[in-house]
């Protein structure tokens, strides 16, 4: 999901791009930049605009989070399996019923298993398919984990780009206010 290394959520992000205003003379003089209450609001937009993004990526971080662990598990089941499906004997274990309630079963040696891809989908797999499918899947979670951090590093480069801008720019306004009357300076 990456465009020359990339990934889509990133250059999304960059478009949002807010470089530092330098020269804040200049940026006021910029049209659009009539008054500093509408530059501050610019700002605030898309500084809230930064939180939506951060939450967003954040949910899909949790949902990762919690994904990866289960994947392996899942991956260390089937291995187990592999080694079993030679023997005669069969595997002993406890599956969920519901929360915190197992059931102790007896599972026969086998060379296929079932597994829920979601959406109330559950397919048969050899277990070898099952283990590449979900190598796969791993590999693909853990991508989108270290893809999500960088995007998360980019947003808080932002969150303090446009929180030195809106200072920046208020502290020009409190200069202008203040050149423009000298008698508050005085009070």
């Amino acid at each position: 999901m990456t465009i020359s290394g990339i990934s889509k959520t990133v250059l999304t992000l960059r478009s949002f791009l807010l470089p530092v205003k330098e020269d804040v003379d200049s940026f006021m003089k910029q049209p659009g930049n009539e008054t500093a209450d509408v530059v501050l609001k610019k700002l605030d937009e898309q500084y809230q605009k930064y939180k939506f993004m951060e939450l967003n990526l954040a949910q899909k971080k949790r949902r990762l989070k919690s994904q990866i662990p289960e994947i392996k598990q899942t991956l260390e089941i089937l291995k187990h399996m592999q080694k079993k499906k030679e023997s005669t004997n069969p595997m002993e274990t406890r599956f969920l019923l519901a929360d915190n309630l197992y059931c102790k079963a007896s599972v026969p040696p086998t060379d296929k298993v079932c597994l829920w891809l979601g959406a109330n989908v559950m397919l048969e797999y050899d277990i070898d398919e099952a283990q590449a499918l979900l190598e796969k899947n791993l590999s693909t979670a853990t991508r989108n984990l270290d893809s999500l951090e960088e995007d998360l590093d980019f947003l808080r480069d932002q969150f303090t780009t446009t929180e030195v801008n809106m200072a920046r720019v208020y502290n020009w306004d409190v200069k202008r206010r203040n050149k423009e009357d000298p008698s508050k300076n005085k009070a």
